[in-house]
């Protein structure tokens, strides 16, 4: 059985696993390692997240299998001050791939954007991520093209995609 619950500073190291857990199979063929590695540190430092959910408003939720933590998402309502929310991340662990665990996590999200009265959820995603292809069958559009540079001439190639709610 797959159970959703709201993660608090505690969970912080179980959200870090769980992004390094689940970052080279998603980016592995996208990335360099060295890439791979820099965004971890950069995104999942035990700071940054305790910033996003202590500071800058994050929500984070995890989902769940039995006793098992196999996936989280977060997520900021009023996103530039808008009925809007921002899914800024969602990874689950391979073993939790195909099974509905990445639905559920948007559909909780969407529940509570509702709840909170967005009008649209909004994500960023790699233009070669394989996930492209699940958020656009679960309803996201493409909406623009994002390149985001990053240090050491890293770079995030995105689609900006939004789901009208």
């Amino acid at each position: 059985m797959l159970i959703i619950s709201v993660a608090k500073t505690k969970d912080l190291k179980l959200i870090r696993e769980i992004a390094y857990g689940s970052w080279p199979a998603t980016y592995g063929a996208i990335l360099s390692k060295e890439q791979i590695d820099y965004m971890l540190n950069l995104f999942y430092s035990e700071e940054t997240l305790s910033e996003n959910l202590n500071e800058k408003g994050h929500h984070f939720i995890l989902l769940h299998e039995d006793t098992n933590c196999i996936g989280f998402a977060s997520f900021e309502h009023n996103y530039l001050n808008k009925n809007h929310t921002r899914l800024h991340k969602i990874y689950l662990l391979a073993q939790a791939q195909g099974k509905g665990a990445g639905k559920l996590l948007i559909d909780t999200v969407e529940k509570l954007a509702t709840e909170n009265h967005s009008d649209v959820i909004s994500l960023n995603v790699n233009k070669f991520n394989k996930a492209l292809s699940f958020y656009q069958k679960i309803g996201f559009k493409v909406v623009a093209e994002e390149v985001i540079e990053l240090d050491f001439g890293y770079l995030m190639e995105d689609y900006k995609m939004e789901k009208k709610l």
